[in-house]
């Protein structure tokens, strides 16, 4: 878009009703924790895509939701992008948040609190509940299709 980083955070916080004041304040909060501080006058168009993913996060912080809600969140990013995503979503937990993730990274999942394994889409049982538990239970689950695929990325975060 044409907006500036800063100015994005504002129209969403406009639109949500929220006071200008707290809009300006709430802004230099969201740039802090989403690592944008530097970035606050760039237009959004000229972010990389882990800054576009962070300034997302930080767009749907405006409103101080208890919940947040993010679809595959780390599609497209490299590396050093999905670990400074993790940080921000970490830190949102860390404050009381609760941040649901639908992801299909097995590096963003085996450092989920809980993981809700959906079956594969498509054919019989897909999209139903097949396991749910901690990452280091999921792999135990026989009839778990993400815990077939966790096992590796579990034994190389230790």
């Amino acid at each position: 878009t044409e907006l500036t980083v800063t100015e994005n955070l504002f129209i969403y916080g406009r639109y949500f009703g929220l006071s200008k004041k707290f809009i300006r304040t709430k802004i230099e909060e969201l740039l802090e924790f989403a690592q944008l501080e530097e970035k606050r006058d760039v237009k959004v168009d000229a972010l990389s895509g882990g800054m576009k993913r962070r300034l997302t996060i930080a767009r749907a912080l405006v409103s101080e939701p208890d919940i947040l809600m993010l679809d595959e969140p780390t599609t497209g990013l490299h590396f050093e992008d999905v670990r400074k995503l993790l940080l921000v979503l970490n830190r949102l937990v860390d404050t009381g948040n609760t941040v649901i993730v639908i992801e299909h990274n097995l590096d963003v999942i085996k450092s989920a609190d809980w993981v809700i394994d959906l079956g594969p889409e498509g054919g019989s049982g897909g999209g139903l509940v097949v396991a749910e538990g901690r990452p280091e239970e999921i792999v135990k689950n026989q009839k778990s299709y993400t815990g077939k695929f966790l096992t590796s990325a579990l034994k190389k975060k230790q």
